[in-house]
């Protein structure tokens, strides 16, 4: 009996990427009644994160990404290396801008996300949860697969019956081919003796011994 590995149906990395797909479309849908859609400049907070509407736009759209990968533990997976790698540098980024670090080599973007400091620590946070994801071992399950059953062989009459191919009988060596396929004639048993004038008028007799002719 042989045995294999297989995913064992739906992963806990599937449901958390449908979970926080959920979330931060939530977040960002809770943002746009803040800021509204029509002024990109507008800035408002949400439970004390700094938001504008193109920080609620990204917030959708990387909730719409993980819904879509929910649905395949690999692809949940791949979305927990983008939100590392993605948040991690916003992260950096984030930092720079609110002065934590001393130098700001992309002060001339200003600030798009209108983040504060509340935000850097949300998007480490969503950052160290995609590495979670990312390395999250699948749920696998043991299969065992039956032996297969062979048939049993068949014996050559059974295979000549179903066939309907002709069988071949071994013949005696000792027994003249002509003995078997001329036929007797009829009226006369095989040890019957002959006479002359039978022997010369049935070519037969010629390959039989001569005892067998009647004086």
């Amino acid at each position: 009996m042989t045995h294999r590995i297989k995913v064992a149906g739906l992963q806990p990395v599937q449901v958390l990427a449908g979970l926080a797909g959920i979330a931060f479309i939530v977040f960002g849908v809770v943002g746009f009644t803040r800021t509204g859609i029509g002024d990109w400049a507008a800035q408002s907070f949400v439970l004390g994160f700094s938001v504008n509407p193109l920080h609620n736009l990204v917030m959708v759209a990387v909730g719409v990404l993980g819904l879509l990968t929910a649905l395949g533990s690999g692809l949940a997976r791949m979305y927990g290396w983008l939100l590392f790698a993605g948040f991690a540098a916003l992260f950096v980024w984030d930092l720079m801008i609110t002065g934590i670090l001393a130098q700001n080599p992309a002060e001339r973007f200003g600030n798009p996300l209108a983040v504060n400091v509340n935000d850097n620590w949300l998007h480490l946070g969503i950052s160290l949860f995609g590495l979670l994801l990312a390395v999250m071992p699948a749920r696998r399950k043991l299969i065992e697969d039956e032996e297969p059953v062979l048939p049993e062989p068949r014996s050559e009459a059974f295979r000549d019956e179903r066939d309907g191919s002709p069988r071949v009988e071994q013949m005696d060596p000792a027994v003249s081919p002509s003995a078997v396929t001329e036929p007797i004639p009829a009226g006369r048993r095989h040890d019957e003796p002959i006479t002359q004038q039978q022997a010369a008028v049935d070519p037969q007799t010629e390959r039989m011994s001569k005892d067998k002719i009647k004086h």
